[in-house]
């Protein structure tokens, strides 16, 4: 990996008001760490970094580092995290690892393909199980990127960590069976068929036991209504009855009168 020029300077302001007021001046904070050496809050222009990223194949960028009134005219570097805003997408702050040209370093590189997977032009789907692999290496031959070629890949068939080539003077580090890239068969209409049948059922299960629930509770409340009006019903008839018969007999014992 080729190394980059990048400008930076100390970094006085360090709590969250002053970070604000710096970011507001068109500056990131950042600092830089190394086994030999104590951390240093640092300073770096924003549009210098962005151009500085935007150029790069990925985040994984080697820079020889040029700190104002620093006793050491240039500190190789490695950038080991860069933080974004998660809306925006703006660079918040940058993380700097300092380190040996004599040293080897360990690093997350992203994998890609090149060609088209024979698997993939007879109908499969092109799986990318992993996206970065870890590697180490000396800081002059760290790769960018890696890529993987899947020209001759088949339905099934997988491409392991083990398989892959590294570039001279790189080690891939971990397990040599796990599966990096994959061609998986294509979905049948009838295996589509019973998914979408499947997400029919369980999105219709709730909404079918919410009627039932609301059917039974219909039912028990005019059930217990008309067990209710019943007796009320009862007297009131009974109350018609004696409101009736109440005149009728009066009449009857009324005495007729004399002519």
């Amino acid at each position: 990996m080729k190394s980059v020029a990048l400008n930076a300077y100390p970094r006085s302001l360090a709590k969250r008001s002053g970070v604000r007021k710096l970011r507001a001046s068109g500056r990131v904070p950042a600092v830089i760490y190394g086994r030999h050496n104590k951390p240093e809050n640092l300073e770096i222009d924003l549009t210098e970094l962005e151009n500085l990223i935007h150029h790069s194949a990925s985040e994984n960028i080697l820079v020889d580092l040029s700190v104002t009134g620093d006793s050491k005219t240039k500190r190789l570097a490695l950038v080991q995290e860069v933080q974004h805003h998660v809306l925006s997408g703006g660079v918040l702050h940058l993380d700097l690892h300092e380190v040996s040209e004599t040293e080897r370093v360990t690093v997350m590189v992203p994998v890609e393909t090149s060609g088209e997977a024979a698997g993939v032009k007879n109908g499969g789907v092109l799986e990318h199980v992993l996206f970065k692999i870890k590697v180490r290496a000396l800081p002059k031959d760290l790769p960018e990127t890696i890529t993987v070629d899947v020209t001759s890949l088949e339905i099934g068939k997988s491409i392991h960590l083990g398989e892959i080539v590294p570039p001279s003077g790189v080690e891939i580090l971990g397990d040599k069976k796990v599966s990096v890239i994959s061609v998986a068969a294509p979905i049948t209409e009838a295996q589509e068929a019973a998914v979408l049948e499947g997400a029919g059922a369980t999105l219709a299960e709730p909404e079918m036991l919410k009627e039932k629930k609301d059917e039974e509770g219909g039912e028990a409340a005019p059930a217990a209504g008309k067990a209710a009006a019943k007796p009320a019903e009862k007297g009131a008839e009974k109350a018609a009855e004696k409101g009736a018969e109440k005149p009728a007999e009066k009449a009857e014992k009324k005495p007729e009168k004399k002519k």
